[in-house]
């Protein structure tokens, strides 16, 4: 599985969130943004990481860092998600795996020796410009939020 590399343009997206709404990297020029992608909504890891994220969310919001979760789930599963949990930010549904594709999160996986496609836990920030300034290949959803933080606090100086 490829991904984009640190340093390079990041690929622009058009993908629909919880409400119906489209979003796309390009109308976010000018921003911060952590577009992380996981497994799937209301799973144990993934639910970690986004309480995480919305434990943080007021520093995010603090440092003007647009969030968007990404996952194969449908909007109706990610406003389920969204109410059950009460995330603060975007999800965005990737049903057709394409974007996914595009940053190297979509592929083979391994678990209980059984191989399957799916999403995996990978993780971008995408500085004002389009460019990836961090690639967080393996995530820990437990300090995940903290970690994007610290490395955007160090970007910024």
């Amino acid at each position: 599985m490829s991904y984009i590399q640190k340093g390079k343009k990041a690929p622009d997206f058009a993908l629909a969130d919880q409400n119906g709404e489209k979003h796309s990297l390009v109308e976010n020029t000018g921003k911060w943004i952590l577009l992380y992608f996981y497994p799937k909504d209301d799973t144990p890891g993934c639910t970690k990481e986004a309480c995480m994220l919305r434990d943080n969310f007021p520093a995010f919001k603090n440092l003007g860092i647009t969030v968007f979760g990404v996952s194969a789930d449908d909007a109706k599963s990610h406003k389920k998600f969204e109410e059950k949990y009460d995330l603060p930010f975007t999800l965005l549904s990737d049903t057709e795996h394409a974007v996914g594709v595009v940053y190297g999160a979509w592929g083979m996986k391994k678990m209980m020796g059984r191989e399957y496609e799916g999403m995996s836990r990978i993780s971008y920030l995408i500085d004002p410009a389009g460019v990836v300034a961090k690639v967080y290949e393996k995530v820990k959803p437990e300090i995940h939020a903290e970690e994007v933080l610290i490395d955007l606090k160090a970007l910024m100086e």
